[in-house]
């Protein structure tokens, strides 16, 4: 545990790749197979489930450290970080567990899971006098779900390649599924990992998927892609959904619907069972699931409907059937869905992802073909006479429920990750949405920003300007966009704008306009607004703005259309 925790400080330290690199290679190489295999397991983002109420850990901090209850919160707000500011004010121990990272997690930890609060009043404070601060915080991250780093999967497969001499595509291969709910970390598992690559390695085995190939972003203007991308017909055109990422596995027998962060997500679908009859054992197919709804008269093109027969529904109706526990009958005839097919991974057993993007994709329509089932359709390719011809079309794209479009070199191989060395993919996404707003609410941020008012909330007037009453409405929350220089600006005026507390949050008076950026919008039954953005963002301070200038609701309820 000691030898992980210390690990954890020199990730957290730094921002260097190459210091992060090699500091992996120094654990992973000197680590037992057991301990090393929930380090993985963490660090590629697995996460148990929360194992103790996070509720729980403030009152046995403020019995066990004889503070105050007031004067624990108010270092918590200083702190912003609740593992961190545990790990503070509890008497220090010095570290006297001579127990793996393996042992704590599997005997001292998940045992945890379902305790009343009486058991655990028993067991935590003895658990937490053997470690030292340091390796407190980590078990307090680790027993809350609250365990972040930064690094990514592609950094911890970088270096485990690099320390066993591996192919990192190899390694990639076999850490597919790794950090799954359902998998328990193993030394087994560790092991094959890192082991030497067998001749017939290739062959793929149960339900596995394959790691997803990511596109880059394409941000220049359309007038400079002749000379960054060549010219459009040497490009494979879609849209660019807004869905779920997913592969379809058809194997010995079973289908397997893998989402694009290596979660297995069968059970959440279950209409797609129907594949298994008309697919092959052998086939893999990546693609997007969609909520649908299919056109009323056969006579219309699906993919540009007129408006009372809309075919890809938003995303936020995904979103409802998603965040249900159990999937009603109803809720499956609500918000019906398919899978907008464009890549085809594996076929007939063998893997396709070194053949030309041009050659996966006919085959592919020959699978869908043959298959003849409703929910499996194919992602319409696009043409166009040139860049700007097809820029055209992409203006379509919010009447149509997509991002923008996808662009695929039609010589592309299929990579792992967001990588450039056997082909490219661009998403070429349409700007986002945006209107002015108000901050009305702060709340300090966690970590570097854990001292500062980082978090914001924003509204807009409820009326237009030329109303004779109106008042604000919260409608979003934001914390990313603006420089560290611009937050420290911003937390100043904060601070002396103050008007009340509640608890972590400050209400302040209304004096700054920043301009929200958002990918999507939806109605919203939860949200006083009656509105609800997605992803939202700060694009930039309007410092050239008054209060009484931001928007109104009539504005976003526009962009709704």
């Amino acid at each position: 545990m000691k030898a992980f925790a210390q690990l954890y400080a020199e990730l957290d330290a730094t921002t260097s790749s190459n210091a992060k690199l090699a500091a992996m290679q120094e654990y992973f190489a000197q680590a037992a197979p057991e301990d090393a295999a929930w380090a993985v397991y963490f660090l590629s983002g697995g996460r148990p489930r929360q194992l103790v109420p996070v509720r729980v850990l403030p009152e046995l901090a403020v019995a066990y450290s004889g503070l105050s209850a007031w004067l624990f919160e108010e270092s918590y707000q200083a702190v912003g970080d609740l593992a961190e500011t545990i790990s503070l004010v509890l008497p220090e121990s010095p570290y006297r567990s001579s127990d793996g990272l393996a042992v704590w997690i599997e005997e001292k930890l998940l045992p945890l899971r379902g305790e009343s609060p009486q058991v655990l009043a028993e067991r935590l404070p003895a658990l937490w006098s053997q470690l030292d601060r340091p390796s407190l915080m980590l078990c307090i991250k680790l027993i809350t779900g609250s365990f972040r780093v930064g690094v990514s999967k592609l950094l911890v497969t970088r270096a485990l390649a690099s320390m066993t001499g591996l192919d990192s595509k190899r390694v990639a291969q076999r850490m597919v599924g790794y950090t799954d709910l359902s998998n328990r970390p193993t030394a087994a598992s560790y092991l094959k990992l890192v082991a030497a690559q067998s001749p017939d390695e290739h062959a793929q085995r149960g339900g596995q998927p394959y790691p997803f190939f990511l596109a880059h972003a394409l941000a220049q203007p359309v007038e400079q892609f002749e000379a960054l991308l060549g010219t459009a017909s040497q490009w494979q055109v879609e849209w660019k959904w807004d869905g779920i990422r997913a592969q379809i596995v058809k194997r010995e027998g079973r289908l397997w619907i893998w989402s694009r962060g290596e979660e297995l997500v069968t059970d959440r679908f279950p209409e797609f069972d129907s594949m298994i009859h008309c697919l092959p054992d052998g086939t893999v197919i990546d693609g997007e699931v969609v909520a649908w709804k299919a056109a009323h008269t056969g006579t219309e093109d699906a993919f540009d409907p007129p408006p009372d027969s809309p075919a890809v529904q938003p995303f936020a109706l995904l979103q409802q059937r998603i965040g249900r526990k159990n999937l009603t009958r109803k809720i499956l005839n609500d918000v019906p869905v398919v899978i907008l097919a464009y890549d085809l991974l594996e076929w007939q057993g063998e893997d396709w992802r070194n053949q030309p993007q041009n050659r996966r994709r006919s085959q592919l329509e020959k699978v869908i073909t043959q298959a003849n089932n409703p929910l499996l359709l194919a992602s319409p390719l696009l043409t166009g006479e040139d860049w700007f011809d097809l820029a055209r079309q992409r203006e379509a794209s919010r009447r149509l429920g997509v991002e923008g479009m996808m662009l695929k070199a039609r010589d592309a191989l299929y990579g792992v990750g967001r990588t450039k060395d056997m082909g490219v993919w661009w998403k070429w996404k349409v700007d986002p949405f945006s209107v002015d707003a108000v901050l009305i609410y702060a709340q300090r941020g966690h970590g570097r920003r854990a001292s500062l008012y980082s978090d914001y909330t924003f509204a807009v007037w409820d009326a237009p300007p030329d109303a004779s009453e109106r008042a604000l409405v919260p409608f979003a929350k934001a914390y990313s966009g603006l420089t560290d220089e611009q937050m420290r600006q911003v937390d100043n005026i904060v601070r002396r704008t103050t008007v009340e507390k509640f608890g972590p949050v400050i209400s302040v008076k209304p004096s700054l306009v920043f301009e929200l950026g958002f990918e999507g919008i939806a109605l919203s039954k939860r949200h006083k607004s009656g509105i609800a953005v997605r992803f939202p963002r700060m694009l930039r301070w309007r410092q050239d703005k008054s209060v009484e200038e931001a928007d109104h609701l009539g504005t976003l309820q526009d962009l709704l259309g």
